[in-house]
């Protein structure tokens, strides 16, 4: 039986088409989890995916992390389920208390929609337990609000627990130690800035972010 993946849709969401066919392409069960429902419905894997999450009015992540599901979603991942923010998704999860640190506006005030080099740095997390350590992927981002900063003390303890699961080769947007995605003390919970479900084909100019989608059906 497949594994089962939501994927949750907040008004402003556009990406969560494109993680449903990503997972699809994986042999994954993909199903769309209503920002409204206090419930992720039994999955055995939640995705918040990029977008513009209540039109980001406040700050993106800002609202979102007031949604019913987003109670569910933490009650998940505190059991141990595991839970990826892509883009906007890592922006609710640092809002709701999920991941430390923020994001804040990218250096130069540009926004950036390109393809990137990363690195993967752990694979024992969700997002990377198929891909191979020191592997780098091209994926796209598209962002503007997408430099990851956190105090220093946040930052050692990221370090010295192996916590940083993706760094950019070439970093794009100015975040702090070149650092594209993160987990929790558990590991349990990812947030990363690129778009795996965006380099899933060829057909899309690259199929790197296969590995990370396949990791969260395997």
């Amino acid at each position: 039986m497949s594994r089962r993946v939501g994927v949750v849709l907040f008004p402003g969401s556009n990406c969560e088409q494109d993680v449903l066919e990503g997972v699809s392409l994986v042999e994954g069960q993909p199903e769309v989890l209503w920002h409204g429902d206090a419930t992720v419905k039994g999955v055995d894997c939640v995705v918040v995916p990029g977008g513009f999450a209540h039109g980001d009015y406040l700050r993106p992540g800002a609202i979102a992390r007031f949604s019913p599901v987003m109670s569910a979603v933490a009650e998940f991942a505190a059991g141990g389920g595991p839970v990826i923010g892509i883009c906007n998704g890592f922006q609710v999860l640092t809002e709701a208390g999920l991941l430390p640190g923020a994001l804040q506006k990218n250096r130069g005030l540009k926004f950036l929609c390109t393809t990137v080099p990363v690195r993967v740095e752990a694979t024992d997390t969700p997002l990377t337990r198929s891909a191979d350590k020191g592997a780098v992927l091209r994926i796209p981002v598209n962002h503007f609000e997408g430099n990851y900063t956190c105090d220093d003390d946040t930052l050692a303890r990221l370090n010295a627990e192996e916590r940083v699961v993706l760094r950019y080769v070439e970093n794009p947007n100015g975040s702090i130690d070149d650092i594209a995605g993160i987990c929790n003390e558990a590991r349990n919970v990812v947030g990363l800035m690129p778009h795996p479900e965006r380099a899933a084909s060829e057909l899309l100019g690259s199929s790197d972010g296969l590995p990370l989608l396949r990791s969260l059906v395997a």
